[in-house]
């Protein structure tokens, strides 16, 4: 009978320590999507940016925590074909924006995660574009096997302040909104 409890207390301890055991699932980048808005006075340019690598990380059936590498000279717009695409794109791989030569990636890496919801977390993390590193904080929906978020980006904190309004006071309506959108859609 004793021989019964002791393996009965080592299963209850092996089972609970499985339960909060962190698991690391990787995310399909070739089937994930990252689509961006970028809005000025007089209307606004959309595309999208490749997704190089992530990982999400889970603790029993919650989310826990997560890093994601971005390509950036994948950043291409989709509002516009032929020639005028072809110069917006180069536009903002250039210096005036994301420098996408010195600086080919992106990062994203989760310092916090609470939950929100039932399948809805509000995530913390640190967000690097340029070389430039500063918090962000965000919701995400988790389903079995994808995550999804929109948040907006403050580009001038990361040195982007080509034509931003609250820079050059004086720019009229060439400007462009300090805020781009992302709208991320990830499968692992």
């Amino acid at each position: 009978m004793k021989n019964l409890k002791s393996i009965a207390l080592a299963l209850v301890v092996v089972l609970s320590t499985l339960s909060v055991t962190a698991q690391t699932k990787k995310v399909d980048a070739a089937n994930s999507s990252i689509n961006w808005i970028g809005k000025k006075v007089t209307g606004q340019h959309n595309g999208t940016v490749d997704l190089k690598s992530g990982t999400l990380v889970f603790k029993g059936k919650k989310l826990a925590g997560g890093t994601f590498v971005v390509d950036m000279t994948s950043l291409t717009s989709t509002d516009l074909k032929g020639e005028y695409q072809g110069k917006l794109n180069g536009h903002l791989k250039s210096e005036d924006f994301f420098g996408t030569e010195k600086f080919p990636t992106a990062t994203l890496v989760f310092k916090k995660v609470t939950v929100k919801a039932p399948n809805v977390y509000t995530v913390t993390g640190n967000l690097t574009i340029k070389g430039i590193t500063n918090p962000i904080t965000f919701d995400l929906a988790t389903t079995k096997n994808t995550a999804a978020t929109t948040f907006k980006v403050d580009r001038t904190k990361y040195d982007i302040k080509y034509n931003s309004a609250s820079i050059f006071s004086t720019i009229g309506d060439k400007a462009i909104s300090d805020d781009f959108e992302l709208a991320v859609a990830m499968k692992f």
